[in-house]
């Protein structure tokens, strides 16, 4: 009989992992806690690397990864699948950020402010012909990175890392469609601009 009951709950978890992301949520809505676990699985990874490059911060990020998957078990009867669970679970921690952004946001004096944009005009290297290696060429993607504004960071990596489309990205952000593909080429140009210096 536990041989059966085993292999039932194998089953049950094989059967999460043929299930939408959607059709997850609403089980687990229904009280399902294996259809959560397997969520939980496809995403953690993919919500924890948005999370640290959009704060920089592991213990940041922690907190609110916690916080991300708390709102979405707290949410999980309101559920409604109008748009991809990725989508809306980004969503969540896309707020998350922005709301973490304003409370912590910093008031510089214009000093500082000069101060720090002739540090950031600076080229990192004379040497423009130099061979980068991979660590370099991650330090260069981060200071890069660094260097976007946050909603153009944001937007970024959502579409990198997510490989989220445009409508996505609107739907995350809250933000237009023309406002979204200029904040893409903005901080594409200004990615390049930092490999080609």
């Amino acid at each position: 009989m536990l041989m059966t009951t085993s292999l039932d709950c194998l089953n049950l978890a094989s059967m999460g992992s043929e299930r939408t992301d959607e059709e997850l949520m609403l089980a687990y809505a229904g009280g399902d806690m294996i259809a959560f676990e397997t969520l939980y699985r496809r995403h953690r990874g993919t919500l924890y690397r948005f999370l640290l490059r959009s704060l920089r911060q592991r213990a940041d990020a922690d907190e609110l990864f916690q916080e991300t998957w708390s709102r979405a078990v707290a949410a999980r009867e309101r559920y409604r699948p109008e748009a991809k669970f990725s989508t809306w679970l980004l969503q969540i921690a896309h707020n998350l950020v922005i709301d973490r952004f304003r409370r912590s946001r910093p008031h510089a004096s214009a000093e500082e402010t000069d101060l720090l944009f002739s540090r950031l005009d600076a080229p990192e290297s004379e040497q423009p012909d130099r061979v980068l290696s991979e660590f370099e060429q991650r330090r260069r993607l981060q200071l890069a990175l660094e260097e976007l504004p946050e909603e153009q960071r944001v937007t970024f990596l959502l579409r990198m890392e997510n490989g989220l489309g445009l409508e996505e990205l609107s739907e995350v952000t809250g933000a237009g469609r023309e406002t979204v593909k200029s904040r893409l080429r903005y901080a594409l140009a200004r990615v390049r601009a930092r490999f080609e210096s």
